[in-house]
């Protein structure tokens, strides 16, 4: 995992699996971001399986977010590796573009509407 700045977007860009055993790490990127920007981007590009347990993390900074009408949008999720943000419905509810480029432009011009 990694994170950088985009102007007021935070971008964590996440490679591998998301699972119980890296859930604990991808929450503290989430923390850490939330600190610096209310715009968050996750750039799933290069997962190659989530579980429920990042879901909810996912779901938890997601509220946290939107409670301070923040945003949280996906990045390059890839139905075959990341099928449980579709079958949770939680696919349809975040902002999600097909590219970093294209979620980047969208948060950094304060639409997000995906």
């Amino acid at each position: 995992m990694s994170s950088r700045r985009h102007g007021q977007v935070v971008v964590i860009a996440v490679r591998g699996e998301l699972d119980a055993v890296t859930s604990r790490e991808f929450d503290e990127y989430l923390a850490t971001a939330r600190q610096q920007s209310d715009r968050i981007i996750l750039d799933l590009t290069a997962v190659d399986f989530m579980d429920t347990s990042s879901l909810a993390v996912i779901v938890g900074h997601w509220k946290k977010l939107t409670a301070r009408d923040g945003i949280l949008a996906l990045a390059g999720a890839r139905y075959r590796y990341t099928k449980t943000l579709w079958i949770t419905g939680l696919a349809d509810r975040l902002p999600r573009y097909d590219t970093l480029e294209q979620a980047i432009a969208a948060l950094a011009d304060g639409s997000g509407d995906g």
